[in-house]
């Protein structure tokens, strides 16, 4: 396939281009690095099957095709990112969101929508199952993030209704491994921060609010296997293990031999007090399921943290 894909230098749409390129694509990489990072491209430049264009797909742009997919990744997903730039969030999930989806119309190619698990807000159904409408603050601060994602869902079923456009939706739950930014806000990232520096693990609230953790292959899996699919409404991909944040909190402690105290600081607004997909709908129709353990994940995505803590420490000695 030649693929295009925004957000390309982002955590998951780096994952997703290796495993493109690794088996054989070509991949149109498209990025203003908002939130994504060069670093995570560093591999891909010399790459035969590798071009890359700075690109805020927020604006008018032109691209050369034809293309046979579209992946639409393209967005900030961390609260710290997405609050420090609401306006540019909302943007991408609509103007850029149909950008992209006139490039699928125009080479009638598959259109993948990378949604999210905030659709559900801080839900009143648990598990989430496709079929819940969620319960989302349309004025809240989080509302940037979720509203963009809503939209950008809407705008795809309305190209597939009015143009025919191959859509697909993935509903993404959180998902975690290497390239992930230390300082972004999410869960994973933070406590691995805060435990292999020896700082407080901060937790908040009282920790019983619950997270699923994904680890990036395997959502990456679930990618590719929606966007052969013939599925057009949402499809929920993430890990229905679910976990407290004050047992993810110690798990990490246990995990890294850190020192680190629990220090509890008060609940962000709006923030959910449970996440778990219900992933029925994956495995009927995908025969997806997550098969990378926490445990596993977690140990790759510490070696990336220690790798990158490695050259600070060897300066301070």
């Amino acid at each position: 396939m030649r693929v295009l894909l925004s957000g390309a230098a982002g955590f998951i749409g780096s994952h997703l281009t290796e495993r493109l390129l690794s088996e054989g694509h070509t991949v149109v990489g498209l990025d203003n690095f908002l939130s994504g990072s060069q670093r995570n491209l560093e591999g891909f430049y010399r790459h035969p099957g590798f071009q890359f264009q700075a690109v805020d797909v927020s604006r008018p742009f032109e691209v050369e095709g034809p293309f046979d997919a579209v992946f639409h990744l393209a967005s900030p997903a961390s609260p710290r990112d997405y609050l420090e730039s609401p306006i540019e969030t909302l943007l991408v999930g609509s103007a850029g969101t149909r950008h992209l989806l006139e490039v699928a119309r125009s080479f009638d190619a598959r259109f993948l929508l990378s949604s999210t698990s905030e659709c559900y807000g801080d839900p009143m159904e648990h598990p989430q199952a496709e079929s819940y409408w969620g319960n989302v603050n349309p004025v809240g601060p989080r509302s940037c993030y979720d509203e963009s994602k809503r939209f950008a869902e809407a705008i795809t079923m309305a190209y597939h209704r009015q143009h025919g456009v191959h859509t697909r939706i993935a509903r993404i739950f959180n998902t975690f491994g290497p390239r992930m930014k230390l300082n972004d806000g999410r869960v994973v990232p933070a406590f691995l921060d805060q435990a292999l520096q020896g700082k407080p693990i901060t937790v908040f609230g009282d920790g019983s609010q619950t997270r699923s953790f994904c680890y990036v292959s395997d959502l990456v899996e679930g990618l590719l296997r929606l966007l052969h699919s013939e599925e057009v409404y949402p499809v929920n991909l993430g890990n229905p293990h679910e976990m407290t944040m004050l047992e993810f909190a110690l798990y990490i402690q246990r995990l890294t031999g850190s020192g680190s105290e629990i220090e509890f600081h008060p609940l962000p607004e709006d923030d959910p007090k449970r996440r778990k997909p219900d992933i029925s709908k994956a495995r009927r129709i995908l025969g997806w399921e997550p098969v990378v353990s926490l445990e596993e994940g977690l140990a790759e995505t510490i070696k990336y943290f220690q790798n990158l803590f490695a050259p600070n420490t060897a300066a301070t000695h």
